[in-house]
C-alpha cells in the first residue's frame, strides 16, 4: 500500500507548483470585457468608473484588497462591466471573500452570463453568490482568461473498528477553465479537469461503510475509490437572448450532468472534509461521466436544464478513457432566490450504472439546498435511489464549514443512508439486506498561505457511528476513525 501512496505523493507534489506558476496579475483593463445587459429592474445606471469601487462588477471582480489600500479606477473608463447584479447580491461574494486567505481568490473567478447572481459548481451546476468566486490564479492570453485551481490532499488515516482499515494516502486534483467572449452574445467556456489518485491504487483509500465501484473485479466496501485521470474535458456555450438570460450547451466526452447538488470537491460547505460522504453514490456519482450533453435556459435566479449522459460509472481502470455512450438522461431546476441560497431538484434514469449489477437500471431523484454568508457554508441534500428492479434507497447529507478568520475553520458533515451493498459475498447470511447507517465527523483546519494563490491547511477529524445491532459483531459496537491532513492547494 505504501509503494502505491509514495507514488502518489510524487506525482502530486508536481501539482501545485505547476499551477502557481500561472498566477498573473494584469491590468484591470485589459481584461476582455463580459457582454453588457439591458438594464434591469432596479438596476443602477452606467456608472463613472472614476468613482467606481469593487462591488461596482457584478462578476466577482470584486475581490478586496487585504492590505486595506485602494485602487485607483481612473484609467478604467473603456472598460465594460459584465452583466450586473444589484448591490445587495454583489455584497455576498464580497462578504465571503474576507474570510478567504490573502490571494486565494482572485479578480474575475466568475466567469459567464449572470455570474453576480451565483457562483458556478461543478458541471452546469450552481453555488450560492456568498460563496465567493472561485478560488484560484489567474492568466490572461490574449482574448482569453484562464483560472487554475487543484490541490494536493496529504492524509494519514485509521478508520474504527474490525472492518475499518488505516494508512496513508493523497487525493489531489487539477483543473483549468478558459473563458472567451466570442461576440456581444456568445460567451465560450473550456474546462479540464483530471487527478493522480490512479497511483494510489485500484481499492482507493480506506472510508468505514462507503461502498460504490469495483476493484479487481470486486465490490469496493468499506473503502472510496479514486478518481479517474480524466474528470472534465468540456466545453459549454451561452447564447445571449437578451438582459441577463442565456441559452447555454455543454458538451464533454468526460464530465458532469444536470443531476444532484455540485459535487462534494466544489462545495464551501466541504471545502475542508478530507473523506468523500458515504453518501456520494447517492448524491454526485455521476460527476465523472464518459458522455455528456446538457441543454438549458440560464436566468439569473432560475436555471432549467437537461442532459443525455452514460448512465454506467466509470470502470475500475483510471489511467484510461472509457468508451463514450448517451444511454441515460436528467432534468434539473436550480433557483437562487437570493445571494445566500440556491436550491435544486432534479431526476434522472441511469441505465446499468454499476457494472456488478447488470440489467438493473435506477430512477435517482435529489433536492439540496446551499446556504452560504460571511464565511459559512452548508449543504442538507436528500437523494432516492429507485433500483428497476431493486430495493428503494434514500440518503440524507448536512455539512456545513465556517471560516472563522483567514486562518481558522472549522467543519462537520452528518449522513443517513440506507445501503443494501455492505455485504457483496453472495454466500453471507446478511447479503443483499439493507442497513440504515448514519457517520458524524468533525474537525478543524488551520490554514497558511504559502506563496500567491498556493496555501495549506493543516488540520484532522475524528468520525462516529450509528447503526443496527446486527452490525455490531462485524463493525464493532462503536468504531471511531480520525483523520490527520495537509491540504496544498492553488486557491484554497
Amino acid at each position: 500500500m505504501f509503494r502505491h501512496t509514495l507514488r502518489a505523493a510524487a506525482a502530486a507534489a508536481a501539482l501545485c507548483p505547476t499551477l502557481a506558476s500561472a498566477q498573473h496579475h494584469p491590468p484591470v483593463s485589459a481584461q476582455k470585457p463580459s457582454p453588457t445587459p439591458d438594464p434591469g429592474p432596479g438596476d443602477a445606471d452606467p456608472m463613472d468608473h472614476r468613482a467606481m469601487d469593487h462591488h461596482a462588477l457584478g462578476h466577482a471582480g470584486t475581490t478586496p484588497d487585504a492590505s486595506g489600500t485602494s485602487h485607483d479606477h481612473a484609467g478604467m473608463d473603456d472598460m465594460v462591466p459584465a452583466l450586473t447584479a444589484p448591490t445587495r447580491w454583489r455584497d455576498a461574494s464580497d462578504a465571503a471573500l474576507a474570510h478567504a486567505p490573502e490571494g486565494a481568490a482572485m479578480p474575475g473567478m466568475t466567469m459567464g452570463t449572470a455570474a453576480g447572481w451565483y457562483t458556478p459548481g461543478s458541471g452546469t451546476a450552481r453555488n450560492p453568490a456568498g460563496e465567493g468566486p472561485m478560488r484560484g490564479a489567474m492568466l490572461h492570453v490574449g482574448d482569453w482568461m484562464l483560472m487554475a485551481h487543484g490541490y494536493a490532499w496529504t492524509m494519514v488515516t485509521d478508520q474504527g473498528g474490525p472492518r475499518g482499515g488505516d494508512g496513508a494516502y493523497v487525493q489531489s486534483m487539477a483543473m483549468i477553465m478558459a473563458d472567451n467572449d466570442l461576440t456581444d452574445r456568445v460567451h465560450l467556456q473550456l474546462r479540464g479537469m483530471g487527478s493522480l489518485e490512479p497511483a494510489m491504487g485500484a481499492r482507493g483509500y480506506p472510508n468505514l461503510l462507503a461502498t460504490g465501484e469495483t476493484a479487481n473485479g470486486r465490490a469496493l466496501v468499506d473503502r472510496q475509490h479514486p478518481h479517474d485521470l480524466f474528470m472534465e474535458l468540456a466545453a459549454r456555450l451561452d447564447y445571449r437572448l437578451g438582459g441577463d438570460t442565456s441559452l447555454f450547451v455543454y458538451a464533454a466526452p468526460v464530465g458532469e450532468p444536470a443531476l444532484g447538488p455540485s459535487a462534494f470537491m466544489h462545495r464551501g460547505s466541504a471545502r475542508y472534509l478530507p473523506m468523500s460522504p458515504i453518501t456520494h453514490h447517492w448524491f454526485d456519482s455521476t460527476h465523472i461521466t464518459y458522455g455528456v450533453l446538457t441543454a438549458g435556459v440560464s436566468a439569473p435566479k432560475v436555471q432549467l436544464e437537461g442532459s443525455w449522459f452514460k448512465g454506467r460509472e466509470p470502470d475500475e481502470r483510471r489511467w484510461g478513457f472509457d468508451p463514450v455512450r448517451l444511454d441515460s438522461w436528467s432534468v434539473r431546476g436550480t433557483w437562487t432566490p437570493s445571494p445566500y441560497v440556491a436550491l435544486q431538484v432534479s431526476h434522472g434514469r441511469l441505465k446499468e450504472p454499476e457494472a456488478l449489477h447488470p440489467g438493473e437500471d435506477e430512477d435517482r431523484t435529489t433536492a439540496s439546498v446551499q446556504y452560504a454568508r460571511a464565511g459559512l457554508a452548508t449543504t442538507l441534500a436528500w437523494s432516492r435511489k429507485d433500483r428497476q428492479p431493486g430495493e428503494v434507497l434514500d440518503a440524507f447529507l448536512a455539512e456545513a464549514t465556517y471560516e472563522l478568520t483567514p486562518r481558522h475553520a472549522v467543519f462537520a458533515r452528518v449522513e443517513n443512508v440506507a445501503n443494501d451493498e455492505l455485504f457483496p459475498d453472495h454466500d453471507d447470511s446478511l447479503h443483499d439486506r439493507r442497513f440504515r447507517v448514519t457517520k458524524a465527523e468533525a474537525g478543524y483546519a488551520y490554514r497558511l498561505p504559502i506563496v500567491g494563490p498556493l496555501g495549506v491547511a493543516l488540520g484532522g477529524t475524528v468520525a462516529a457511528y450509528a447503526k443496527p445491532a446486527a452490525l455490531d459483531a462485524v463493525y464493532g459496537d462503536s468504531p471511531v476513525s480520525w483523520t490527520l491532513f495537509a491540504k496544498f492547494a492553488v486557491g484554497l
